[in-house]
């Protein structure tokens, strides 16, 4: 059965905030123009916004510039911060940085805190309003090229496979979508944006990409609890000698959303970031926060941290990477929405451009230049080695030299710091395990602190169980005979929604095996970044499969 194909002017990879942005703006230069740009947008989660995962404080500077008159449309993005604090914490107490001594580079001056979900959700009411044709539920499962190497398109996975690769009753091949130029807006580590890094070359002269993953839970906040705007950023405990922290948003509708990051340049292969998350919870400055109230949804994501210096090339042949897939997040503000949709916009722009003047698949180079002109690349440039000082100075010193460095540039003095450091390749980062103890996480007590698979079921993830595994392996025996035998199978850790286990196999004389437990992935990418021999590759499963987010 031949796969159908569908021919659009610009082709994007990607439904959330980039993809939508880029989307919107497309449109909107088309109609300024007078001419007809045809776009579409696909996104592999079930509905618009089910994957969408983020605290969320954003900073409305693009979201002004590509929509101006949002606030007063019913846009759900409504509270605005009231307060700003952050906390060094003890295992019993904390300390509060005075909000006069933190860098203005770190404010929250102007920001909102809500749901990136359903602001996502409203994005895209807005570009189907525009004409923009959005397709919910279809996984980009391969690039297409055409004969000179340039980007054609993509194709959607194909539905009704089993999990032997046979076709089952109601089979459909995928559908290719060619275009002029194709946007890939797939988030962080997206699985076609990894290939296409490689296949261009993208990464020549950048530094490594490096990663956190994100935690997070949203509560129904107990009476007396909740002060709307509030929002909170920690640092130190539970974590030691590794980078991260907590953030606690008090959001509209009564509700707290509180998560916790670490980074995976950690050395510990016995750490786990989700019960890291769940200490964090305990702590007795937070706990009366959530005791009484009532956990409503969870979920977990990885989080660029690499930077400005670890920003690819943006452009290639056929089409050009945007948000997230490139990595645009500034770390110390937690940040990363409101670039995202910048570089979409400017994306959008060239796309159109090109298009007007009869161009097609080439590289979109005024992308790049835009980009290298924009205030997301001198707001990165201006905290580029605030995240690599932790690495490099360890956490206290490199926290010093971060604020020392921040304040400098906020007072005009960044000439003075001409450098930049370099970033570490996280999966290398991993220790053995001869070389660590285990750690002895606290029982969970149903109340505030809670299991794995409890906190999955409350992500609504979903994924046919007939059909190929999506996590694979480059080798079978690579999970016992190194990761096992040296790391001691660190995938049962850092994953966050208990998807690796080693089990006793049931055939070859016994031993152990890894079992992979693909229904309760969270599409969080951990385990494709951390992963000490890179022998796991995250694919896209069947479309509309993994979580389902609500208000997240």
């Amino acid at each position: 059965m031949e796969r159908e194909s569908m021919e659009f002017d610009v082709v994007i990879v990607g439904g959330g905030p980039a993809g939508l942005s880029a989307a919107i703006r497309v449109r909107q230069l088309a109609e300024e123009r007078g001419e007809d740009v045809s776009v579409c947008v696909l996104e592999k989660g079930s509905e618009i916004g089910a994957h969408i995962l983020s605290g969320a404080v954003i900073d409305p500077k693009a979201l002004d510039e590509l929509i101006p008159d949002w606030r007063d449309s019913d846009c759900p993005l409504r509270q605005k911060v009231t307060s700003n604090h952050h906390w060094f914490l003890s295992e019993t107490g904390k300390t509060e940085i005075p909000h006069a001594l933190l860098p203005p580079l770190m404010s929250n001056k102007g920001c909102y805190t809500g749901s990136l979900g359903n602001l996502t959700r409203w994005l895209a009411e807005r570009a189907e309003a525009l004409g923009v044709e959005v397709y919910p539920g279809f996984a980009v499962a391969e690039v297409l090229y055409n004969d000179d190497g340039s980007v054609k398109g993509v194709a959607t996975g194909d539905m009704g496979v089993a999990r032997d690769g046979s076709k089952k009753d109601g089979y459909e091949p995928g559908v290719e979508l060619h275009g002029k130029y194709t946007l890939f807006a797939e988030g962080v580590r997206g699985s076609s944006s990894k290939q296409l890094i490689e296949r261009f070359d993208l990464r020549a002269g950048r530094q490594p990409q490096t990663y956190g993953i994100g935690l997070k839970e949203l509560w129904d906040a107990p009476d007396g609890q909740h002060d709307p705007g509030r929002v909170i950023h920690s640092q130190g405990w539970p974590l030691k000698g590794v980078a991260g922290g907590g953030f606690i948003y008090h959001q509209d509708n009564g509700q707290i959303a509180i998560g916790f990051v670490v980074a995976l340049d950690y050395e510990n292969p016995y750490l786990s970031p989700y019960d890291e998350f769940q200490r964090f919870k305990d702590h007795p400055a937070i706990r009366p926060m959530l005791e009484g109230g009532r956990r409503v949804a969870y979920g977990a994501r990885a989080i660029n941290e690499g930077g400005w210096q670890s920003v690819p090339k943006l452009s290639f042949p056929g089409g050009a990477l945007i948000g997230c897939s490139a990595g645009f997040v500034n770390v110390p503000r937690i940040k990363g929405t409101h670039n995202a949709m910048k570089t979409a916009m400017l994306a959008g722009e060239a796309a159109v451009d090109a298009v007007l003047a009869g161009r097609a698949n080439d590289a979109l180079d005024a992308y790049q230049g835009a980009y290298e002109k924009s205030w997301v690349h001198k707001e990165l440039k201006r905290v580029r080695n605030v995240r690599p000082a932790l690495d490099k100075f360890g956490i206290v010193g490199g926290t010093l030299y971060a604020g020392t460095d921040m304040w400098l540039q906020s007072l005009g003095l960044g000439w003075l710091l001409g450098w930049t450091f370099g970033n570490p390749k996280d999966h290398e980062k991993t220790a053995k395990a001869k070389d660590y103890q285990p750690i002895d996480y606290p029982k969970y007590d149903g109340v505030v602190t809670f299991d794995k698979l409890s906190s999955v079921y409350l992500s609504n993830t979903y994924h046919e169980e007939d059909q190929p595994c999506h996590l694979t392996l480059k080798d079978d025996s690579v999970p016992i005979r190194i990761n096992w035998e040296q790391y001691a199978a660190p995938e049962q850790r850092y994953c966050p929604a208990g998807v690796y286990e080693i089990v006793e196999a049931e055939t070859g004389g016994g031993g152990l095996r890894l079992q992979i437990n693909a229904q309760n992935c969270v599409h969080c990418k951990t385990c494709d970044i951390k992963d000490p021999t890179q022998n796991i590759n995250w694919v896209v499963p069947e479309g509309g499969g993994g979580p389902n987010y609500p208000n997240m």
